[in-house]
């Protein structure tokens, strides 16, 4: 059995300009202190959760994923079951590549694991639908496919939190969890994802006295995970890195470009706003969003949506900043899929799903996309995420200026020791 152990955990929404207050709280000081670190880290196209999770395990873009969104795209359908399974990817992650060399491997709520129990030995996958009405949680635990050996750790868990996924109650539970399986079964990798700070920018905006309370409790969280290690008798063996999946920017609205599509005769609709069928419609990824034509082989269709699209671009007023045909946003981006055309907003606007006017919305706290700070903007643009790292394995004070998520899952390998030759990053200069 390897002795060689490595925590990864991704702090969604964490940005560089964080690390300026973060570095006054004592587990990132500590981090800072003694370790390295990459100052900004380009990410992937879209810029949204689950998406960029699976390329921080799989280093690959999200046309390689196939997760090129949080949800797939279901028209008419309001609330479409997120992208959370491991078989939906068609690449391996760095969870296989572990397995085949005899490591163990932990995950307590990282997105796109659930059903992977063949290459995690300790699986909790993030948990939907825990805290719904009328639910039981040991039955949600079950329904996701957690781990039978960790049903007990996570048993406990509900005894001291309450089971819901409501932060910042979910951060902990989730961070409460992962210690105790390090102290229960010191696994060589464990992968956490605690969303906190992502969830107050939202809801109060980039930078605000609630995101440095996020940031206060996310350090407590850290502490928790290190703590963990000392007690398991492995903190001097396990290298230990908090990175992040995204920034995010300020919006001032949201825009329903499918009103747009409608109004041009490409939505058709009931008397009452009920969708009935369409040639061409946009799903959003928040400040991106994906046009999909019922015939995207019908070149006359795609002429003219196409040409609509970039006329709103011309005008200025719509929203949107460019247009980029399914071609251009693959060899850009490494994005690839069924749609047609990939819209990328301004930068203090969302755009909205709905084919119903009003046409400009306001903010609407219950969808991350419309918050007062969102996502999924191209990865130039807006603050960008960091990592940082400390461990055995870690050539301490090197400050990297730039790097790239899929860089990530080489680092990790090459701190392992294991092959992911897929992996299409190259591992940070810190590591040994």
């Amino acid at each position: 059995m390897s002795d060689k152990h490595l925590v990864v955990i991704s702090v969604d929404a964490l940005v560089f300009e964080d690390l300026e207050y973060a570095k006054t709280l004592p587990n990132f000081a500590r981090i800072l202190k003694n370790g390295s670190i990459v100052e900004r880290v380009r990410t992937i196209w879209p810029s949204v959760t689950h998406p960029v999770h699976a390329s921080i395990i799989t280093g690959q873009p999200s046309g390689v994923t196939t997760i090129i969104n949080n949800t797939p795209f279901e028209p008419g359908n309001p609330s479409p079951v997120w992208f959370n399974m491991m078989h939906q990817m068609p690449c391996e992650t760095i969870f296989h590549a572990a397995h085949r060399a005899g490591l163990t491997s932990a995950v307590c709520c990282w997105p796109v694991t659930e059903g992977g129990n063949d290459v995690v030995d300790y699986l909790v996958p993030e948990l939907f639908g825990l805290g719904a009405p009328g639910s039981d949680p040991m039955e949600v635990l079950k329904e996701r496919g957690v781990s039978e050996c960790v049903m007990d750790i996570m048993k406990e868990t509900f005894e001291v939190y309450e089971p819901t996924t409501r932060h910042p109650v979910y951060d902990e539970l989730e961070i409460y969890s992962a210690a105790n399986i390090i102290r229960k079964y010191k696994p060589n990798l464990m992968f956490c994802h605690p969303g906190y700070v992502d969830g107050e920018r939202h809801r109060t905006g980039l930078f605000t006295d609630a995101v440095e309370n996020s940031l206060r409790h996310t350090d407590k969280c850290l502490g928790m995970m290190l703590d963990a290690l000392e007690d398991a008798g492995i903190a001097d063996k396990t290298d230990f890195i908090v990175c992040s999946d995204h920034g995010q920017m300020n919006i001032v609205r949201s825009v329903c470009i499918n009103v747009f599509l409608a109004e041009a005769g490409f939505i058709k609709t009931d008397e009452n706003g009920g969708l009935v069928s369409w040639d061409a419609m946009m799903h959003s990824s928040g400040m991106s969003g994906y046009v999909y034509l019922s015939r995207p082989d019908d070149e006359k269709l795609k002429g003219e949506v196409g040409g609509l699209l970039r006329k709103m671009v011309d005008d200025g007023i719509y929203g949107l900043d460019r247009v980029y045909t399914r071609e251009e946003a693959k060899e850009k981006y490494g994005v690839d899929g069924d749609f047609s055309f990939v819209l990328s907003a301004d930068n203090y606007t969302s755009l909205h799903d709905d084919w119903r006017r009003p046409i400009v919305r306001s903010f609407d706290p219950t969808d991350y996309r419309y918050g007062r700070a969102t996502h999924g903007h191209s990865p130039e643009k807006g603050p960008q995420p960091t990592l940082l790292a400390m461990g055995p394995s870690i050539e301490p004070g090197v400050v990297i200026p730039e790097g790239h998520i899929l860089d990530h899952a080489a680092t990790f390998a090459k701190i392992l020791g294991i092959d992911f030759p897929q992996a299409q990053g190259t591992a940070a200069a810190f590591v040994k």
